[in-house]
């Protein structure tokens, strides 16, 4: 398996298998062939071959830093001397709104707090997250909070409420939100997510029959869209400062407005929990 290993770092490298075998040596169908014996062997797939580009999926973002510890302990071995401890490592998981929000400031005073601690983020759905989270293959997530209590272990740290607002084009008139809902093309906030179901439960709890057009996960998307003129919208808003694009028109709903509560989970007693702990403390002063 050290070969297809060695192929696999390659290609990531590399960006496609044409491009990793010309450096190594292998024709395309080569590289794919061991990549497809690397993924038999594991059991699981570990690119989007949608395209043309070799694009890690999520458990290939996942084993990527084992396999080159893995190789490098390979390349170590019959050596004499000792070999340098590894850089100790916070794995945070993080959906896309914190990603853009909040993050960046909290990475910026980790590292400088810590310069030599490495941090991985990986993206994905909340629930997903937490799954990864409670299997100890992340040290903590950045999520919308769950609609059902968390196991006993996983610790809950509020990072701030954010707003639902409906927003319409310009050129919609009107201030009545169920109204406006229940006569315009309606983009949906995903349901398989803990943010759409919330809209979701809004929607069914007022008896409002929308006229839906299309249902999508990333929020940037929907306020397109809705900028566009295609339909309105029930989004969070993600940024107290949020600024909306000037061909939208946010619609205030006064008591009906409902929250979704972003936060961290973590485990508790995990490896690096001090590291973590900081991490996340930091991201509750960035919130």
């Amino acid at each position: 398996m050290i070969r297809e290993l060695k192929t696999f770092m390659v290609v990531v490298q590399e960006g496609n298998f044409a491009a990793a075998g010309d450096k190594i040596g292998l024709t395309q169908a080569a590289v794919s062939a061991q990549m497809l014996r690397l993924e038999a062997e594991l059991g699981f797939d570990l690119f989007d071959r949608s395209g043309r580009s070799a694009r890690l999926n999520l458990r290939g973002q996942q084993l990527l830093p084992q396999v080159d510890e893995l190789l490098t302990l390979y390349r170590h071995l019959g050596d004499k001397a000792e070999l340098p401890r590894p850089a100790a490592r916070v794995t945070l998981g993080a959906i896309a709104s914190i990603q853009r929000s909040l993050l960046p400031t909290a990475l910026t005073r980790f590292h400088k707090q810590f310069p030599g601690c490495q941090t991985r983020i990986v993206p994905g759905l909340s629930l997903e997250l937490v799954n990864l989270v409670d299997a100890g293959e992340l040290d903590l997530a950045a999520v919308i909070r769950p609609p059902f209590a968390l196991q006993t272990d996983l610790h809950w740290t509020t990072l701030r409420r954010e707003p639902y607002r409906l927003i319409v084009p310009r050129q919609v008139t009107g201030d009545e939100a169920a109204q406006l809902l229940a006569t315009h093309p309606f983009i949906r906030y995903d349901r398989t997510s803990f943010g759409g179901r919330q809209v979701d439960r809004y929607l069914r709890e007022r008896s409002i029959d929308v006229q839906e057009l299309c249902e999508v996960d990333e929020l940037e998307a929907i306020v397109k869209l809705v900028a566009n003129g295609l339909g309105v919208a029930l989004v969070p808003q993600t940024q107290p400062t949020q600024r909306w694009p000037k061909t939208v028109r946010v619609v205030e709903m006064g008591a009906e407005t409902f929250y979704r509560e972003v936060g961290l989970v973590q485990r508790a007693g995990q490896a690096n929990s001090e590291l973590a702990g900081e991490l996340g403390r930091l991201l509750v002063e960035a919130g």
